[in-house]
């Protein structure tokens, strides 16, 4: 096995839930919601999606195969947010939920995009340079930066979402909504700038993984969880699994030497 580090081990893991998840429902996961039911080949893109999520986050464990995992993860991850997220920021430029639905799949590109940076081979040096290295990590931590920028404007934006939230023993909702956007956008600014960049990012995920375990797991336990709900939960794991890998892109050598094929 080859594990780089326990972001990536737990990144892989989510990756490898997610592909279990799309074949149970025969759907996309939340993480890539909405698809137009009309899309042509639309259940086959779904199985060919989950089953890919399920090899390719097996592959990223495993020496021999982790370069090539990396490289269709991230293909496939652009190309579905490109023809599926993208489209909401033409439609709607003026909108911040159409920068937030992005922002999330531009933080998981993000974890993607570090682990291609770290696995990637001769082949991939050679002909996709740009993307990998010190340059690839680079690109990457940007796109987590603008993601933790659109998550915090979308907490100001949508404080009548955000704030009834926030569990009732914690008081202030929107204190604490205020408090949690404006910690984004301080970690998007500092990953951007170069200054605490490292400790922005662990803050962010820390902050992630907080929601996961301070919103929706009391729901689960109450047993009152909409499908909605599940989906959100699905997003927010994802998200914090995501964010983890780019913070361990500053405690991992930013090049990692890959097979050489």
């Amino acid at each position: 096995m080859r594990i780089a580090s326990v972001g990536h081990a737990v990144f892989a893991a989510t990756l490898i839930g997610l592909g279990i998840l799309g074949l149970s429902q025969g759907d996309f996961t939340q993480v890539w919601q909405p698809v137009p039911r009309d899309l042509p080949a639309r259940e086959a893109l779904v199985y060919l999606c989950a089953i890919l999520c399920v090899a390719c986050g097996a592959g990223l464990l495993w020496q021999r195969t982790a370069a090539i995992a990396a490289r269709v993860l991230l293909v496939l991850f652009v190309l579905l947010t490109v023809l599926f997220k993208l489209r909401f920021i033409v439609l709607a430029p003026l909108q911040e939920g159409s920068y937030q639905t992005c922002g999330e799949n531009a933080a998981i590109i993000a974890g993607v995009w570090v682990l291609y940076a770290w696995f990637a081979t001769d082949w991939d040096r050679q002909r996709l340079g740009f993307a990998t290295g010190d340059r690839g990590v680079r690109i990457a931590r940007i796109l987590y930066a603008l993601a933790m920028i659109a998550f915090g404007l979308s907490h100001f934006v949508y404080l009548q979402l955000t704030a009834p939230l926030v569990p009732t023993w914690l008081l202030w909702p929107v204190f604490w909504a205020y408090v949690t956007g404006g910690t984004y956008l301080l970690a998007g600014a500092a990953i951007l700038a170069g200054k605490y960049a490292r400790l922005a990012a662990l803050l962010s995920t820390v902050q992630m993984a907080g929601f996961t375990l301070l919103v929706w797991i009391p729901i689960v336990i109450a047993g009152r969880m909409t499908p909605f709900q599940w989906g959100e939960l699905v997003v927010s794991w994802t998200l914090t699994a995501s964010g983890w890998v780019v913070a361990d892109s500053w405690i991992r050598p930013n090049s990692m030497q890959g097979n050489p094929g």
